[in-house]
């Protein structure tokens, strides 16, 4: 997902077991069998050890397989068995090409300010992960949008979800669409268009509770949480959230004490139960713009979020078991369920990632890291000027991996040095968090999705 602005709201405010075999190597720790949702099955862009998974690659070293995608979209890859599905959008004309860059006027030329007058086409492709084919593509909705987008985002930003029965694709400003896995629509959900901070258009993910798929849809006018049931496409439930507009896809915590669907929020930060009941909350004095996605590892939950402006960027390290207002008083950094708190940290767009008791976190062209359990910063280092990073960071065999807007993946040592070990290009525009399943590695590009791995 993709949302990137500099000013501050208060001057904006604007068959899966046979398929395995195919891939499975002799001897390795068990793989990551599908990636079903935005940063994988639990939400931490980390899997474990897999010989098939190179730290390694260009345009041709290490490609099994290399897809074009016709259309524009920054939603990630999602996996299961030898499905890959993936969302974009085709314009019948040409309007605003996403660019790379800050997103600063002064260096993005085109902006938000009005919406397209040709007819688009929303669409949903179906791949093989063994081949790269594409199986099938359906085309959700056609017409013309109904709002702007941000300069570097798409119509297609959201990563669609499934729970290995049904396929679920959100487009955030139209609707929520299930096929099955041979591409036949089930529903849809029709979700009415509402103002944005300065016309950005949505882009937080749907992610699949039991039954339920889980949406929200946070702007300037009526935001909301829903649920859909997942069989019928009928409204489960739907709470009003008094918050403005938000970009970050929620979360589903389960722990020893119960399941909880965590979101972040501009106005508050907070927790709700599987019937949509709120459970806690707390001000985190969160940044104009809350773009990134909680996660939790080693039984904490981590929140942040970091735009531009006033130069507070939050992060939070929360334990399991909360109820109510958990705010922290005055100047405190802990509390009862606040394990540790920093200011000035937090990441703009990308998800952090916690790989080895340690917390990555990577913003504009700097990357932090820090003891996850205490939040002890280790190094704060800066990539070469003209590097900067929409894609959150993933990690596999010891490595952290950032991909920047150009193409190019960073490969970073696990440890509490700072080291680039090497450059990995595609030379291609990229804003989409990969997906990893079965030994292979799915980086999307603007134009194509490349299928990477040793295994041939």
């Amino acid at each position: 997902m993709f949302i990137n602005h500099s000013a501050a709201r208060s001057k904006v405010r604007l068959s899966l077991v046979l398929f395995a075999c195919l891939f499975l190597p002799s001897q390795t720790a068990p793989a990551q069998e599908t990636w079903p949702r935005f940063r994988g099955a639990d939400a931490t862009g980390v899997v474990p050890n897999d010989a098939r998974l190179p730290d390694s690659w260009d345009r041709e070293k290490n490609v099994r397989w290399c897809t074009n995608i016709p259309g524009w979209g920054w939603g990630s890859p999602i996996a299961w068995g030898d499905r890959v599905f993936v969302s974009a959008v085709i314009n019948d004309d040409e309007y605003k090409r996403p660019q790379a860059g800050l997103g600063h006027p002064q260096q993005l030329p085109v902006g938000p300010d009005e919406s397209p007058t040709t007819v688009h086409h929303w669409m949903v492709y179906c791949l093989s992960l063994k081949t790269g084919d594409v199986l099938w593509k359906h085309e959700a909705h056609a017409g013309v949008p109904k709002v702007p987008r941000h300069r570097k985002s798409t119509y297609a930003s959201e990563t669609p979800t499934t729970d290995g029965k049904r396929l679920y694709v959100l487009f955030g400003d139209l609707g929520l669409y299930c096929y099955d896995f041979d591409g036949n629509p089930l529903w849809q959900h029709e979700i009415e268009p509402k103002e944005t901070l300065t016309n950005y258009g949505a882009a937080a993910s749907p992610v699949v509770l039991g039954e339920q798929v889980i949406f929200i849809y946070d702007n300037e006018e009526a935001s909301y949480i829903a649920a859909i049931d997942g069989a019928t496409g009928r409204m489960q439930w739907k709470k009003p959230r008094d918050e403005v507009s938000t970009w970050s896809t929620p979360f589903v915590w389960t722990h020893a004490g119960r399941t909880e669907i965590v979101t972040t929020g501009f106005k508050a930060n907070r927790s709700y139960a599987p019937d949509g009941k709120l459970l806690w909350h707390f001000d985190g004095r969160m940044t104009a713009i809350c773009t990134p996605s909680p996660f939790a590892v080693d039984g904490l939950l981590y929140l942040t979020s970091g735009s531009g402006g006033g130069g507070v960027r939050p992060m939070f390290a929360i334990r399991p078991g909360a109820t109510g207002d958990i705010t922290l008083i005055d100047d405190a950094t802990t509390n009862d369920f606040i394990k540790w708190s920093l200011t000035k940290v937090g990441p703009y767009t990308r998800s952090p990632i916690v790989y080895r008791g340690l917390l990555y976190a990577a913003r504009g062209h700097t990357i932090s890291c820090f003891d996850a359990r205490t939040g002890e910063r280790h190094f704060r280092k800066r990539f070469p000027t003209g590097i900067s990073f929409v894609a959150s960071p993933w990690a596999y065999n010891g490595k952290v991996f950032c991909l920047d807007e150009h193409g190019v993946t960073h490969v970073i040592p696990v440890g509490t040095e700072f080291k680039v070990e090497r450059t990995n290009r595609l030379d291609e525009l990229s804003m989409a968090t990969p997906c990893i399943s079965l030994g292979i590695l799915l980086i999307r590009t603007a134009a194509n999705v490349y299928c990477i791995s040793t295994q041939k």
